[in-house]
């Protein structure tokens, strides 16, 4: 079990992991070693996630997603499966976190009085200022 939050469990099964060859760091063994990570899991499908943290992961991660609702990441910052594996557990952990957070419901608040007089007597002192420079090239013609 892929523990989430407290309540959000991921079953292992749920996932699946492929190693790929990776480039970057690894000496000789880059050439022979399949120590990058894939790892899936198929969002649209899963039985552990819940219809509104499935939705918003579905948003949260539409980069990432493929044609039939699998989300794929990938992880080759290390030289060895193990951390890879780690890293790409770790990072869809975190996704699975944001999307299980409910976004709070934004209110509408209204514009301050006071701000609203700066406002209207900063536009007046920038009109009057146009006015009298307006004033001064009228008498020079």
């Amino acid at each position: 079990m892929l523990t989430v939050t407290p309540q959000l469990f991921i079953d292992e099964d749920e996932l699946v992991e492929t190693f790929v060859r990776a480039s970057g760091p690894g000496g000789q063994n880059v050439n022979k070693v399949a120590t990058a990570v894939q790892l899936r899991f198929d969002v649209k499908r899963s039985p552990s996630l819940p219809e509104a943290v499935r939705e918003r992961l579905l948003r949260l991660a539409a980069g990432r997603l493929t044609g039939d609702g699998v989300l794929l990441i990938e992880a080759r910052q290390f030289r060895t499966q193990e951390q890879n594996r780690r890293e790409a557990r770790r990072r869809l952990v975190a996704l699975l976190r944001q999307a299980a957070r409910e976004p709070k419901t934004r209110r509408a608040t209204a514009v301050p009085a006071a701000a609203q007089q700066k406002r209207l007597e900063a536009k007046r002192r920038r009109s009057r200022l146009k006015r009298l420079r307006r004033a001064a090239t009228e008498l020079d013609d």
